[in-house]
């Protein structure tokens, strides 16, 4: 063994690199554990993006790999299509309203309930608004079926007669239906969020606030100032979500709409048009383009917003 520097690190160099190819036992053991999840999600994740790509550029009609070259052909079509840019559209305003509606809703329900002083009271609040969230979607769906009935037999209908006002067609009128689905999902989902930004305003540090009384702040100036600001990841993280979940909306226009998105193709969104070619045409290479361009219409708007986090995080 070489007693000069160089020849001591050369052979320590040479050491090191024979232990990181050399796997112990410990070594397998680890990736015997690892192996299920790593296999799952080759199998049910990395694979079918895959095979979807594929497909996306082929014509092909069942869950198979075979079919005639198209290249973009079902791109362009879907691009062309008016049925598809409806139920972009109607995605589009059914998420908006969702995520805003939801957010600002459960941020002022959680901020009710994180005031309350009576503990048992705040529970009780938690647990009622919670409930919704437990509830299956065809439950909700029936639910609300019944009570947006189009007549005067319908709940809503009834009471809104008391004053005089003619029945609504909730879920039979096309310029109401997309808004009916929005205040049906925002039932389902108003307590989850309400319970993650509960969980997030008894985070917030009391001295921050017993400053601000110190200098004269108000209820609403703490709230405006000191909450809202402290709460941006979880206002950013609830938009996103909100987002990725709106542009999937599915089981709920399925359930009232039915397949064609009824009433007049209003409730007609971008994965029911995808389930429509993917199931009911046999068009499984025009659905795998679809899915693709939603992807990546959910990418572009997940990464804006996160951009638009990180330029207000430099302007702090």
């Amino acid at each position: 063994m070489s007693s000069t520097p160089e020849g001591k690190w050369t052979a320590e160099h040479g050491n090191w690199a024979k232990r990181k190819f050399r796997f112990t036992r410990n070594d397998w053991m680890g990736y015997l554990f690892s192996a299920p999840l790593i296999i799952g999600v080759i199998v049910f994740a990395i694979y079918p993006m895959f095979a979807a790509l594929f497909m996306s550029f082929h014509q092909t009609s069942g869950l198979n790999l075979s079919g005639n070259w198209v290249g973009l052909s079902n791109y362009r079509y879907a691009l062309e299509d008016s049925l598809f840019w409806q139920a972009l559209t109607n995605t589009f305003v059914m998420g908006i309203w969702s995520v805003l509606l939801g957010i600002a809703l459960s941020f002022v329900l959680a901020s009710l309930i994180n005031n309350l002083k009576w503990h048992l009271g705040r529970n009780f609040f938690k647990a009622v608004y919670f409930l919704p969230n437990v509830v299956s979607g065809v439950a909700t769906s029936l639910l609300f079926s019944f009570l947006f009935f189009p007549s005067k037999e319908g709940l809503i209908n009834f009471v809104i007669g008391l004053f005089g006002i003619d029945p609504v067609g909730w879920f039979t009128n096309p310029e109401v239906a997309r808004y009916s689905i929005v205040m049906m999902s925002l039932w389902g989902a108003l307590g989850y969020n309400t319970i993650i930004f509960l969980a997030g305003l008894q985070s917030v540090p009391r001295d921050l606030y017993e400053a601000a009384e110190v200098d004269g702040a108000g209820t609403y100036r703490k709230w405006w100032y000191i909450t809202i600001p402290y709460l941006r990841p979880i206002f950013v993280f609830m938009l996103i979500m909100g987002t990725i979940g709106g542009m999937k909306r599915f089981t709920d226009v399925w359930l009232i709409g039915g397949t064609a998105g009824n009433p007049g193709g209003s409730l007609m969104t971008v994965v029911l048009y995808i389930y429509r070619n993917a199931f009911l045409s046999s068009q499984m290479g025009l659905a795998t383009a679809v899915s693709y361009l939603l992807f990546v219409i959910i990418l572009i708007l997940t990464v804006f917003l996160m951009l638009l986090n990180r330029r207000k995080d430099s302007l702090d």
